[in-house]
């Protein structure tokens, strides 16, 4: 059974870094694109970041861009997901996601495995 499980989510003023983890379990996560996605209360699941297998190619939704930075562990199955300059507008829960894909999709829809979700709450 695949199991996907974050951490590393809590509680941060404006400007503060938070990095969360995203351990995958059950399987080998070969050929497998890893995401992160967040979803506000009231707003529907948006996409924040993918990266490839190989770590070769990621992608960032432009209010992230410059300012959050995913990574992976193959060896490990762990993806991390280093938050910066965090905003209040980032506050949120973040779930970790997963499909095997050549390349990075944005849909949630298109991803198979979520996490539970981990919440981000960020003040002014």
């Amino acid at each position: 059974q695949v199991q996907l499980g974050e951490s590393g989510g809590g509680l941060g003023q404006a400007g503060d870094s938070l990095r969360l983890s995203c351990a995958a379990s059950g399987r080998t996560f070969r050929g497998y694109v890893m995401a992160w996605f967040r979803q506000a209360p009231g707003k529907e699941r948006e996409f924040v970041t993918a990266i490839t297998w190989s770590g070769g190619k990621t992608y960032y939704t432009d209010s992230v861009k410059g300012r959050f930075t995913i990574s992976r562990d193959n060896a490990e199955n762990t993806v991390y997901l280093q938050m910066n300059s965090l905003k209040p507008e980032d506050t949120a829960v973040y779930y970790c996601a997963a499909v095997r894909m050549l390349r990075i999709t944005t849909s949630p829809r298109s991803y198979d495995y979520w996490g539970q979700g981990t919440q981000v709450t960020v003040s002014s």
